[in-house]
């Protein structure tokens, strides 16, 4: 259990009466030093009569941990046990998000503006041309996060309303790092074709669709139709969010051991959606030494058990020395490995193997396929999914931008070659001088990684001919009658 990290996500706050006496805080602070604990802020509730009441912030390991360390205060002498909360569960209490209102509703002047009669010249200007939706409602600035909660963060197949947590919580970034307003559709569906008919009749409500933690391989059949059928871009997080962050940290772990792509080897373990994604916008950068692997090994036109598309295009684009055997025999002399897979299915003697100065992003969650402190020996460039170790690939880093550039420019669609822009803009928002082994990807709270995003993704969107409008600034003007 000690090795676990200490951990906001693992922090509890009790509330104890002590008495008013000299060494009672001491008493409980050293209690929870000697079990462990890491203590953050201690805060005065109230004062009573003969007593004091606190608040006493506590980091701990894990959930037992926490438990461990409630049980042994409830015994201390001269302190009374009130209760505890755990603050992740503190702060989602009635949920993460809400809508506010723009302007003020406060009079009749205000309700005659906002509501009826006056909403229903603005009713009449867009349904005489539609596309003044996006200047005169909240459809330009809005984006549905949308799930059916079959393939949530690690825990699998939970359900809509449990994956409601995570999309209230994708909707808050999109608000913080790019100024959207999303907001979380959970369906209560896992047949294809029905989600496909359900985001088209919201669509006309939405600037994006944002498709998130919808298991493979239906992801992929998903957001293909919905591309298709729909005019506003359609982005699936999980396989292009992480496909593009991940690019831009091979960008800058390729510059910085003097390697071109056209000239590595690349083993890609994972063939999911997120694997997938990664390899296709990878050999967009030049590579072509690619080589996929699954729970049987490399893929290639040898096997007979694919199902599913995605592991055909490994086996029949990819892998072009048609390598065969298993993750361990073909990582031999590959000069980079990405796993979005499963932990622990590295060592330290298969890293010894592979070519000089290799680059190891081992992003499986929460546990990766070969732990740090085992490859750092090995490796040039170790990059994780998790925050506790440098060289963090969080998605975060590039869907708030890349819809913020799309729903600027009005774009139909996010092409592979607007991806392709954000990557190289994460990647360039490092000047060259200042990248390390433990620094090839910023900080996902540098304020001004998005806006690179974005002004990079509205260029692309208007070289690919699937803009609308040159960079936010509507080209219909405004809509006819005694509109301003």
């Amino acid at each position: 259990m000690s090795d676990s990290p200490h951990s906001a996500s693992n922090s509890i706050i009790v509330r104890l009466k002590l008495a008013n006496k000299v060494g009672v805080l001491a008493r409980v602070t050293s209690i929870i030093s000697e079990m462990g604990g890491n203590i953050g802020a201690i805060d005065l509730v109230r004062p009573e009569v003969g007593s004091l009441v606190r608040d006493i912030n506590i980091f701990t390991w894990n959930v037992e941990h926490g438990e461990e360390i409630v049980a042994a205060l409830k015994s201390v002498p001269s302190v009374e046990f009130i209760h505890h909360f755990d603050r992740v569960f503190l702060a989602h209490l009635r949920g993460k998000i809400e809508v506010q209102s723009r302007i003020p509703l406060k009079t009749r002047d205000d309700l005659s503006i906002a509501y009826t009669p006056g909403v229903a010249r603005v009713c009449m200007a867009i349904h005489e041309n539609p596309s003044d939706a996006y200047r005169l409602t909240i459809k330009g600035n809005t984006v549905a996060v949308v799930t059916d909660g079959t393939a949530v963060l690690g825990l699998g197949d939970i359900g809509p309303a449990a994956g409601l947590p995570v999309m209230e919580g994708k909707a808050m970034l999109f608000k913080e790092f790019a100024g959207i307003d999303a907001w979380p559709i959970c369906l209560d569906t896992k047949d294809t074709e029905e989600i496909i008919r359900i985001v088209k009749a919201l669509a006309p409500g939405f600037g994006g669709i944002n498709l998130e933690d919808i298991s493979a391989p239906r992801c992929f059949e998903i957001e293909r139709r919905l591309q298709a059928e729909l005019d506003i871009p359609v982005f699936h997080d999980d396989q292009h969010g992480t496909a593009v962050v991940t690019t831009a940290a091979l960008i800058n772990a390729l510059k910085l051991v003097g390697k071109k792509p056209e000239e590595v080897k690349v083993v890609v373990s994972g063939a999911g959606a997120a694997g997938t994604a990664c390899a296709k916008m990878i050999a967009g950068l030049g590579v072509t030494n690619l080589i996929g692997c699954d729970r049987n090994g490399a893929m290639h036109r040898g096997r007979t058990d694919f199902k599913g598309d995605a592991k055909l295009w490994f086996a029949n684009e990819m892998n072009p020395y048609q390598e065969s055997g298993t993750l361990k025999g073909v990582i031999a002399g590959a000069d980079v490995f990405i796993g979005v897979s499963a932990p622990n299915l590295l060592d330290g003697s298969d890293v010894q193997r592979m070519a000089k100065d290799p680059i190891v992003f081992a992003m499986a969650n929460p546990d990766p396929e070969i732990l740090p402190e085992e490859a750092h020996p090995h490796v040039a460039v170790m990059a994780t999914g998790r925050s506790d170790y440098p060289n963090q690939i969080n998605n975060v880093l590039c869907f708030p931008g890349i819809f913020r550039g799309a729903l600027d420019c009005r774009a139909t669609t996010i092409s592979m070659e607007m991806q392709l822009a954000a990557a190289h803009a994460i990647a360039e928002s490092i000047d060259r001088q200042h990248l390390a082994a433990d620094y090839i990807i910023p900080s996902v709270f540098d304020a001004a990684i998005a806006p690179k995003i974005a002004t990079a993704v509205q260029e692309a969107a208007l070289r690919d001919g699937v803009a609308r409008s040159d960079k936010g600034k509507e080209r219909s003007g405004p809509p006819t009658g005694d509109s301003p």
